[in-house]
């Protein structure tokens, strides 16, 4: 099996009317440089918080979903709880993706902080141990535009990470293969602030479970700098520096007093820089792509020896170019719905066509069939 393409391994499961599987390469493995249907065939697909798509994010049957189809990897943001644990939110503040809004027993945990110069109103993580995280469900992140996702809505529980690598041990034994993970430090500035680092939870969970070496099929991520230097020295597993959009730039930069933003992150000598530390660079896909076509970035990243997986692609409308969006079907109001799909095949093949390694996607099942083309 593990000899096998994606190619075959995807018409096999196809042929017999079962999910996709694939043979899913190492985390940490190292893609040729290649064009055409060979490199899109070495692309590594990672689950964006799960089959978020499909089902709400940073959720057990997100995950396993995500897995099922194929994909190579899942991807996972992680928050820290009063206590410390480690768990799979999108962001501190929670009052969108779980039903705390709906719990009287911690209404007086409403309050207002400021993470990285913005100011939010809600529950946050930091305010709650692990045990009453858990009792929390999880709902649908964007109803209005996913409102399929909504039925499962107060289904699934928060989950700590551990779980997380319990699902995925699980998973990668039925399934006969390994499902990696990429675990992203969430605000990691914001996070020590307050006290609740992220980072040693997460390098202590790693090595407790023999997963940060080389060839553990875990990546980690962040979009602040100074904590990647730092893991560089802590873990074996490789590193992904993400990059936000232009105008933004790293947390810990911010407060430090440096002026530097993302944009000098992918500048030839930024990405020198970043290659010292890091094996990956997960760009915002408007940084590979300038509406369909490539820009330079991929090319000028594999230059210095960095890999490239772009954030995020999603087949609605809202999050494609406007020449790939699709009124919908006859009948269809005008505008359409938001969750209408539109080409999101174009979009993969646009982006294909800028020799990427890797790609995330909250529709793994649509970016591992634009692989089979």
């Amino acid at each position: 099996m593990a000899s096998m393409s994606r190619r075959t391994v995807l018409a096999g499961a196809a042929g017999a009317g079962g999910l996709a599987v694939t043979a899913g390469a190492a985390a940490c493995a190292q893609p040729d440089a290649a064009s055409g249907p060979e490199a899109r065939r070495r692309v590594y697909v990672v689950g964006h918080r799960g089959a978020s798509g499909h089902r709400p994010e940073h959720t057990s049957a997100s995950y396993e979903l995500a897995a099922r189809w194929g994909v190579d990897a899942v991807d996972v943001d992680l928050c820290a709880t009063r206590d410390g644990a480690l768990v799979a939110r999108h962001e501190p503040e929670i009052g969108r993706t779980t039903d705390v809004a709906t719990r009287p027993e911690f209404a007086n945990r409403r309050s207002t902080r400021v993470i990285d110069d913005t100011s939010y109103d809600g529950w946050f993580t930091s305010d709650f141990t692990l045990a009453e995280l858990t009792t929390l469900r999880a709902v649908e992140r964007i109803p209005g535009t996913r409102p399929h996702n909504t039925v499962y809505d107060g289904r699934y529980p928060v989950l700590a990470l551990d779980e997380v690598l319990d699902l995925l041990d699980r998973v990668s034994a039925e399934l006969g293969r390994p499902v990696g993970i990429l675990p992203e430090v969430k605000h990691s500035t914001y996070h020590r602030a307050i006290g609740l680092p992220v980072e040693p939870a997460l390098v202590e969970t790693l090595r407790r479970r023999g997963r940060d070496r080389p060839d553990s099929n875990v990546i980690i991520q962040s979009f602040e700098v100074a904590n990647l230097r730092s893991l560089k020295g802590q873990v074996g597993c490789p590193l992904l520096q993400l990059v936000d959009s232009t105008g933004a730039a790293p947390a810990d930069f911010v407060a430090a007093g440096d002026r530097r933003t993302f944009d000098d992150l992918v500048t030839p000598a930024g990405l020198r820089e970043v290659a010292t530390y890091a094996t990956w660079i997960g760009p915002s896909k408007e940084r590979v792509l300038a509406g369909t076509t490539p820009t330079t970035l991929v090319a000028d990243a594999r230059a210095v020896g960095l890999r490239t997986m772009p954030y995020t692609f999603r087949n609605e409308n809202e999050f494609l170019p406007e020449p790939l969006r699709r009124p919908g079907p006859p009948g269809t109001p005008v505008p359409p719905p938001a969750s209408t799909y539109g080409d999101a095949f174009g979009e993969y093949a646009a982006l294909y066509g800028s020799g990427v390694e890797g790609v995330f996607s909250d529709n793994g099942d649509t970016a591992i069939a634009s692989l089979v083309e």
